[in-house]
């Protein structure tokens, strides 16, 4: 008997956030640094190292704002 809050181990979980199409993070950049973004897809974001920010991504879509970013611990 399964559960409706039990998670399906053979299907991945969607990336928090909303699916993000691959050709927009190769030209995406960090509006602060203009250095390179990492996609962190179990949190659903863009981190910039550089800037020590992190970027929500909402319903698909980077919200690069730097006023909406999560800054990075330590």
């Amino acid at each position: 008997m399964t559960h409706a809050n039990d998670t399906d181990p053979v299907t991945p979980a969607a990336p928090l956030g909303g699916p993000v199409d691959p050709r927009l993070l190769e030209i995406l950049v960090c509006p602060v640094s203009k250095g390179t973004l990492r996609y962190d897809r179990e949190r659903g974001e863009l981190v910039s190292e550089q800037a020590g920010l992190a970027y929500p991504i909402r319903d698909g879509i980077p919200i690069m704002l730097p006023d909406e970013a999560r800054r990075l611990d330590g």
